[in-house]
């Protein structure tokens, strides 16, 4: 059964629900930041009955820092995926820019900037960067139950 996400062809929403797993699949326009709450609110969607209470929260705050810094640092477009099951979430954000992003210490004189990644690895049970041929993916990986 297929019920709405977003064709990679169409840019239109295709959530994949199958007996066990559903998918959120989502173009990002380049510099686009209004992607940034839809991403939130669709994922939102996708987990409304997926985990114990926080870990929905955990990973539309995790999503909104990867497709941010996709958007902010690559220039480019970029891709939202996101898959859950009954036993976890695997969300990652493909671009097209082969510079891999680096966690690092935010300028204590900037409150805003530079702490995305920092998140990332605090939050998530799993999280790394994949190369690709061109580009990467950023992903991460939250389990249905609390750590």
């Amino acid at each position: 059964m297929t019920v709405g996400a977003f064709s990679a062809t169409t840019g239109e929403r295709t959530d994949t629900i199958t007996e066990h797993a559903r998918q959120l699949r989502r173009e990002l326009g380049r510099a686009d930041l209004r992607a940034v709450p839809e991403a939130r609110r669709e994922l939102r969607e996708l987990l409304r009955h997926w985990g114990k209470p926080g870990r929905s929260e955990i990973a539309e705050l995790l999503t909104s820092e990867l497709v941010t810094n996709a958007l902010v640092h690559t220039d480019d477009d970029a891709v939202l995926t996101a898959v859950v099951d009954p036993g976890g979430l695997r969300v990652e954000v493909r671009d097209f820019v082969a510079r891999r992003p680096e966690p690092h210490a935010p300028e204590t004189d900037d409150d805003t900037h530079g702490r995305g990644l920092l998140l990332v690895r605090s939050l998530a049970d799993a999280w790394g960067v994949r190369p690709h041929e061109v580009g990467k993916s950023v992903w991460f990986e939250l389990g249905a139950e609390a750590a």
